[in-house]
Formats: structure tokens, C-alpha cells, sequence
């Protein structure tokens, strides 16, 4: 008999949140000015620059390195079911990433238009072709779509990846390191070799090598490795993983500068292992609130650049002398709104796309404890 059972895990939804969050902070911090208040509150960069949060940088590997996880080990188990079929694959990522992803283009074309604010109109067709990583690698910065290039970098990714696993499944293991090791290896020679060039951007911006070491895990997950499932959810190991996530917060995490992000996405795949199979957790993300941010966090993400330039010009109406209450109210402000109207966007406009998935499903999952999606 087929185990019809919708696969979940938990924990993953926790490491979304804390990502998500992370992200909106920093981008707050950055755009203080924006608030008339002070957007060096935590340095300044060589650049001249503000100083964000590096998790926030960090946070992005963390996502490539959960979505290398989650796709790769649900593209084995339909393998295993019988025969992955990509265009339904396609479909899925589809009903999941475009519809938000046009809806919040459109709009911050409007307000882009409407306030002012900086954005090269010629980038507007790497932001509709999913290119919006080619804009980052030039330079050309686009203060309401800017974040867009994460999202770039993934569905590129998908283009090849999916692929990959259903041609070669039974190499899978040898294909990803060997991948893995040529990325890292083309990414320090741009370091050493050519730096700050846009060469150098381009691998550091295209981080493919991060997706696939979260690829690499869910395939020795998935394999049932004992020996990485032991150490991964070994104490050590995972103290190790929770210093990683606690040092790149407080802006210490510097193991490799060359390297850190690998070593982050690294430190979330131990985390998602620990997450699912440790019995006693560090911290234990599978929680209510947990749930509920992780669930929202594709609209955290897309959404929150909006909220942060629109609250900034009602606080420039009201806002006098700035106080410490001031800097209260634009975080709290920003987090908060950001969250509403995420929640907002997931139940009335996404989750009725997210519904239509289940017609192009051969493995179930849930990204919840409470739905099939």
C-alpha cells in the first residue's frame, strides 16, 4: 500500500521566520534615513554606507539552503514513487512564486513612480524575466525591488536542477559535490584572482553552491545516512549551528570571508536535521509562532521594502524631534504592518493559488501542521 501521507517537517518554517525577520530588521536599519532618524545606529560600512544585520545577507543562503533541502528531498520521493514529472514541477513553483511576485512588481512600479524613488527603468525587464540578480551584479540599485534578486537566483537554479535529479538520481551524490567543489573553487579564484570585478559579483551573488550543499543534505537525508544524521543531530554540533545563526546577528560571524555563506548554509542543513530528528532541541522552532511567520515568510520578504518607504512618509507628517520612542515605533511599525499585510496576502490572495497545487502533485507535502500546502 502507498503511503499517501502529506510530508512534513518540522522546524523548517521556524528557520524561515527567524530568516525573514531578519531581513526586515536590517533593511529598517538601512533605511532609517528614510524615517529622518539616524541609519548608522550599528556602523557604517567602508563604502560610506550604513551598516546592516549581516544575518539579513545571510539569511538569503539560509533560504537557498532550505529550498535546496526541502525541493531536492521531495524530487527523490516522487523518483521513488515512480517518475518525477517536471512540468507539473514547474507548475507547482509557478502557482507558488509568480503571482505575488507580479502582483508586488506592479505595485512598486506605481509607488516607484508616485514617490520617487530610485530605480532604473531599463532593469525592469530583468525583474520580469527573473533576472533581477543581473541588475544586483551591475550595481544598479533599486531601493523597492533590489530584494528581487534572490528570488532570480533561485528559479534559475530550477531551470537546470530538477533535471539533473531525474536524469542522473542514481549519481546524484557524486554530481552535487562535484558541483559543489567547482562553484567553491571558481568563486575563490574570482577572489583572489579578480576582485571586485563583476566576475567576482557574479559568483557571489549566484549562489548555486549554497542551494546544492542544502541538495547534498536532503540527499543523505533522505538516504537515511546514519552516520551524517548522527552527527548532525549530535549537541555539539547543533550548539555549533545556533553560534553560526547568533554570531551572523550580532554582525561576528567571520569564519572564511570567502566562504561564509557556504558555512551558513552548512550550519542550516545541520539545524533542519536537528530540527526533525533530535529529540531534545537547543530551540525548538516547531511552535504556534513559529509556524504562523514561516508560513507568511515569501510575502515577509517580497513585501516588506513597501511597508518600510510607505510608514516612513506617514512618520515624516506626525514626526518631530527624534527620540529613542522613535526608532521603537519605526521597527515595531514596519515588523508588525509587514506581518498583517503578509498574513493578509497569504490568506485572501496566495493561498488559493497555493490550493491549485494539489492538481499537479504526485508527492504531498505541507507547509504547515495544519494544511496540505
Amino acid at each position: 500500500m502507498p503511503d499517501n501521507r502529506a510530508i512534513f517537517f518540522p522546524g523548517l518554517n521556524g528557520l524561515r521566520a527567524i530568516a525573514a525577520l531578519a531581513v526586515v530588521l536590517s533593511h529598517t536599519t538601512v533605511y532609517l534615513g528614510e524615517f529622518n532618524l539616524n541609519p548608522h545606529i550599528i556602523g557604517t560600512l567602508a563604502n560610506g554606507n550604513p551598516k546592516g544585520i549581516d544575518l539579513s545577507d545571510f539569511a538569503v543562503s539560509i533560504f537557498f539552503a532550505l529550498s535546496g533541502f526541502l525541493i531536492t528531498y521531495l524530487l527523490l520521493v516522487e523518483d521513488r514513487a515512480g517518475e518525477i514529472n517536471i512540468k507539473n514541477f514547474y507548475v507547482r513553483r509557478i502557482l507558488r512564486i509568480w503571482p505575488l511576485y507580479y502582483l508586488y512588481f506592479i505595485i512598486a512600479l506605481f509607488f516607484i513612480n508616485i514617490w520617487g524613488i530610485h530605480h532604473p527603468n531599463y532593469t525592469n525587464y530583468f525583474y520580469i524575466f527573473f533576472t533581477a540578480n543581473v541588475p544586483k551584479i551591475l550595481q544598479e540599485k533599486s531601493d523597492l525591488l533590489g530584494h528581487y534578486w534572490s528570488l532570480g537566483v533561485e528559479e534559475q537554479f530550477y531551470l537546470f536542477w530538477p533535471w539533473v535529479v531525474k536524469t542522473w538520481v542514481k549519481k546524484l551524490n557524486t554530481i552535487a559535490i562535484l558541483l559543489i567543489i567547482v562553484l567553491i573553487a571558481i568563486k575563490t579564484i574570482a577572489h583572489l584572482n579578480f576582485p571586485e570585478t563583476y566576475f567576482e559579483e557574479t559568483m557571489y551573488t549566484n549562489r548555486f553552491d549554497c542551494m546544492l550543499i542544502g541538495a547534498m543534505g536532503a540527499l543523505l537525508f533522505f538516504q537515511n545516512n546514519e552516520l551524517f544524521i548522527k552527527f548532525s543531530t549530535h549537541i555539539l554540533t547543533q550548539i555549533a549551528a545556533w553560534a553560526a545563526i547568533f554570531l551572523a546577528l550580532i554582525n561576528k560571524f567571520h569564519i572564511a570571508n570567502i566562504l561564509n555563506h557556504e558555512f551558513m548554509s552548512i550550519a542550516t542543513v545541520l539545524l533542519i536535521i536537528g530540527q526533525i530528528k533530535s529529540k531534545n532541541k537547543i530551540i525548538n522552532l516547531d511552535r504556534g509562532i513559529f509556524e504562523f511567520l514561516g508560513k507568511i515568510s515569501y510575502g515577509i520578504y517580497v513585501i516588506h521594502p513597501l511597508i518600510i518607504f510607505g510608514l516612513a512618509r506617514v512618520f515624516l507628517l506626525f514626526l518631530g524631534e527624534p527620540t529613542v520612542l522613535h526608532y521603537i515605533l519605526a521597527y515595531t511599525g514596519v515588523t508588525g504592518l509587514t506581518i498583517l499585510v503578509s498574513h493578509v496576502s497569504y490568506r485572501y490572495m496566495e493561498k488559493p493559488f497555493l490550493k491549485l497545487k494539489s492538481r499537479f502533485t504526485t508527492v504531498k507535502s505541507m507547509s504547515s501542521k495544519q494544511n496540505g500546502i
